[in-house]
């Protein structure tokens, strides 16, 4: 549909637009690019282009999808139907005073045969492991599944080679029967799935051993998965057509990926944000130092300023996940945790008892204080 634009900039409105404000922005565009008003080809694409953005920002779960997720994203886990399913487009063109027939509205956007499910294969399912570093950088994995394929003895005829289907003789090819009764003067015509081809049309009379009917066979096979730079847990891919073949013909189902991010033995990632805990020892967050620390991109330096207290944290911006499908990177923060050394050297612990002798106001019993909080 509309590839890559912005759905906000399609319609002309902000980010933080209202409902009534994006309702407003499409009316008038409607008026501009309906197929009533302006018959160009340009205006019939430029249409379905404003009321795809309205489809999903007058949404209000769509939306939130949206803008968590980007554009390229967003469609990635949407169908086409899924975006257009449950838009309130008829009340507008109502009140527009247009007469084009929104009842079956896929029919204009993607044309009837597109959304006929009854001759659609089952989709599949894949959890696919990634680590932190690929899921930043964006990676392709070449991965084995089991489909559903056309049968490579019969062709997908699902007739033993030589032979071919016949048609039913009970429903003459229709696949439907009809059934027809009479009371009074009233006559009520009912119709049935064939029960003898289960609607189908044809019967095997030969069915192929190797699909024993069918038509299709199991296989495995390789498919190579593109994950975008900025996927997180539990996101997941659509790859279109590479799922199933249903039985007897027809157009095969999706292969859906599911993302799972391997636990990172340095970072923890909230969002775009990857948080690292940071340890110093008491010297150096006193006196303040310069530390070494991981990110995505490799090791870097980082300044910790005197005085820096157990907990505080550093940020450093644009060093996390890039965004998906937008422009930025979120960032790193690193958290700061004082360690406490649980053995001391005689020495380590003179200067100790000395420095808390400074502390030590004289208000306070020293020797109590001691034998409290430095149990050596």
């Amino acid at each position: 549909m509309s590839g890559k634009k912005d759905y906000y900039e399609i319609l002309g409105v902000p980010r933080n637009a209202t409902k009534e404000q994006i309702k407003e922005a499409y009316r008038r565009l409607a008026m501009l690019y309906h197929p009533d008003r302006n018959k160009s080809p340009e205006a019939e694409e430029k249409f379905k282009e404003i009321s795809e953005a309205y489809a999903v920002l007058s949404d209000d779960e769509k939306r939130r999808q949206y803008d968590m997720l980007g554009q390229v994203g967003f469609q990635q886990q949407y169908t086409p139907e899924d975006i257009f399913r449950g838009a309130d487009f008829e009340s507008i063109f109502r009140d527009l005073g247009f007469g084009f027939d929104f009842d079956n509205i896929f029919d204009f956007f993607f044309g009837k045969e597109r959304f006929r499910r009854e001759n659609v294969g089952r989709d599949l399912y894949y959890e696919l492991q990634i680590t932190l570093e690929e899921a930043a950088k964006g990676v392709e994995k070449e991965i084995e599944i089991y489909r559903n394929e056309i049968c490579d003895t019969c062709h997908g005829s699902g007739a033993s080679p030589g032979t071919s289907p016949k048609t039913c003789n009970v429903c003459k090819g229709t696949g439907q029967v009809q059934r027809v009764q009479s009371s009074g003067f009233a006559r009520f015509v009912q119709i049935t799935t064939c029960y003898a081809c289960k609607g189908k049309g044809t019967v095997i009379e030969t069915p192929c051993r190797e699909c024993r009917g069918t038509g299709v066979t199991k296989r495995k096979r390789k498919v190579i998965v593109k994950v975008p730079q900025g996927i997180d847990e539990g996101y997941r891919l659509r790859l279109e057509g590479q799922g199933d073949i249903p039985p007897n013909g027809g157009r095969p189902g999706d292969l859906y990926i599911g993302i799972r991010i391997a636990p990172h033995k340095h970072f923890r990632r909230e969002g775009d944000d990857i948080f690292y805990k940071l340890e110093i020892s008491f010297p150096q967050a006193v006196l303040g130092t310069e530390v070494i620390v991981p990110t995505l991109d490799g090791n870097t330096t980082i300044r910790i300023p005197p005085g820096t207290q157990p907990g505080e944290t550093i940020r450093l911006h644009g060093k996390g996940m890039p965004r998906l499908d937008r422009r930025g990177r979120g960032d790193l923060i690193v958290e700061v945790n004082v360690t406490v050394p649980k053995k001391l050297t005689p020495r380590q612990r003179e200067l100790i008892q000395e420095l808390a002798k400074e502390f030590n106001t004289g208000n306070v019993d020293y020797e109590r204080t001691r034998n409290r909080f430095f149990k050596f």
